[in-house]
């Protein structure tokens, strides 16, 4: 599958729903890429703190609240992905208006339920 999902706010703890989204993805055979605060390895990835200029970001699923997801706007924009998950907790109206101007999908969902019900 070449359609990879970079996901936002990747961390280490088993208890935050961006390592739960992880584990999930790869589990259905999705790739992905993390970018994180803190840099390490989670099941063979790796979480990065840099903004890498991938060439290859179908998916972009965000863990970070709006007041946090500024830092990341132009990033996200330029990775040129197909959609832009906004999982529970991380709305951002400003953000998702701004996204569907450029003809990426701003999606309020989960990830975790996308996955489950086989329409991620």
């Amino acid at each position: 599958m070449n359609n990879k999902t970079l996901i936002i706010g990747a961390s280490l703890k088993p208890e935050r729903y961006s390592y739960k989204a992880a584990e999930k993805l790869l589990a259905n055979n999705h790739e992905i890429y993390m970018l994180g605060n803190r840099a390490g390895t989670l099941f063979n990835h790796e979480i990065t703190k840099q903004q890498v200029a991938y060439t290859d970001v179908d998916t972009v699923t965000l863990y970070v609240s709006a007041k946090n997801q500024d830092k990341y706007y132009q990033y996200i924009i330029d990775l040129h992905p197909r959609r832009v998950i906004f999982n529970p907790g991380t709305e951002n109206p400003d953000f998702e208006e701004k996204l569907t101007t450029l003809n990426i999908k701003a999606e309020r969902a989960c990830t975790l339920v996308l996955l489950a019900t086989n329409v991620y």
